[in-house]
């Protein structure tokens, strides 16, 4: 089958198939800052097909509500903080990654009920390799929310086998340790403060992944660290944060949560586009530009 004639029916597929289904949102508590309504806009402006994405404020303890409040119109649902673990209760079915991660950021509304993903992995792997990061092997992470344990089965895609996490929260930490043993990851836990000049540990990962917000008090971190280690920090508003422009200062190298949040939403537009993740757009370079210049539009 040639470009053009998959293209068509990828489109006649949406078209035909629950043609009602056009609704879909980006869901949590905050979201206004979400600049995924309009990269997934420019998604579906240039495959030419008519889904609407808008966003909407959903704390965990409205989320029952409005999920039992979706009708057919409803194609999908991309879910961020702190929404990712609540949903999994609500599903009826959900793909193997979610049960291994135990986070899902991704729904889709069919007729056999809700249907769980997680793109945040295939997100961040695709970053990494993107910042020309194919292999890492130690890794540290800050935070122990629900997009550190997507961080920790990324990077065991792409071969560490040890991930130290520094979190507030020692009990969130310790739920880590599981998910790294199912991927073969040997997870440590480390206090928050661990993490700075003060650690202890002389070593230097190849990589640290900040999974908390730009607000956090931050730890300071060795030169040696921010000149050795690429950083990739999830969050992207404001942009540059504190941490960014802490490993820049060093002449480190810095992966932006702009590319989570592009490379996620790929994987989102693919599963609402064609059901599953791997398959990938028609014109998808073309889709993907559309959408970049979308993440970084004022």
């Amino acid at each position: 089958m040639v470009r053009g004639e998959h293209r068509k029916w990828v489109i006649l597929s949406i078209a035909l198939a629950e043609p009602t289904r056009t609704r879909l949102a980006v869901l949590g508590f905050p979201i206004a800052h979400s600049r995924s309504p309009a990269v997934h806009a420019a998604a579906y402006r240039t495959l030419g097909v008519a889904l609407s994405y808008e966003r909407i404020e959903i704390d965990s303890a409205r989320l029952a509500p409005f999920i039992r409040s979706l009708d057919g119109q409803w194609r999908g649902l991309s879910l961020t903080m702190p929404l990712k673990r609540d949903i999994l209760d609500m599903l009826s079915s959900q793909d193997p990654l979610v049960g291994t991660v135990g986070v899902a950021n991704t729904v889709l509304c069919t007729a056999r009920g809700l249907v769980g993903y997680n793109t945040d992995v295939f997100g961040m792997v695709r970053s990494f390799q993107d910042a020309g990061r194919r292999r890492l092997e130690r890794v540290w992470m800050l935070g122990a929310g629900a997009t550190t344990s997507s961080a920790i089965v990324a990077v065991a895609e792409l071969g560490a086998l040890r991930v130290d996490v520094f979190a507030r929260d020692e009990e969130a930490a310790r739920r880590l340790i599981p998910i790294g043993a199912s991927v073969q990851v040997e997870v440590l836990t480390h206090p928050w403060g661990a993490a700075g000049d003060d650690r202890g540990d002389p070593g230097v990962p190849d990589a640290v992944v900040s999974t908390v917000p730009a607000g956090t008090g931050l730890p300071s971190f060795a030169i040696e660290v921010r000149e050795r280690a690429v950083l990739f920090d999830v969050t992207y508003e404001p942009w540059p944060s504190p941490l960014a422009r802490h490993w820049e200062a060093a002449g480190g190298a810095v992966i932006s949560g702009h590319e989570l949040l592009l490379n996620q939403a790929l994987g989102q537009v693919r599963l609402f586009i064609a059901g599953e993740s791997t398959t990938m757009l028609p014109e998808e370079e073309a889709v993907l530009a559309a959408m970049r210049a979308a993440v970084w539009e004022d």
